[in-house]
């Protein structure tokens, strides 16, 4: 068996009134709904909506790798 693997890497966002963590947690989880072999991902922009003064929901723009191959 070979250690050569073949990647795709797709971009989604995530949201969360609580947290920065959570919106990344919620974006994964969707993702794994549908998406098989995720390894990693890396978050490229963190951005939230004020409502009155304060946060009233964070979101995350995610790339999410997972492998399509293992030859």
């Amino acid at each position: 068996m070979s250690n050569h693997h073949t990647y795709k890497k797709i971009e989604l966002i995530g949201s969360s009134p609580i947290s920065i963590e959570e919106a990344i947690n919620n974006a994964l989880a969707e993702c794994a709904k549908s998406i098989r072999n995720m390894d990693w991902f890396e978050v490229v922009e963190t951005r939230g909506h004020i409502e009155n003064g304060k946060v009233g929901h964070y979101q995350v723009t995610l790339k999410v790798g997972f492998r399509i191959s293992d030859s």
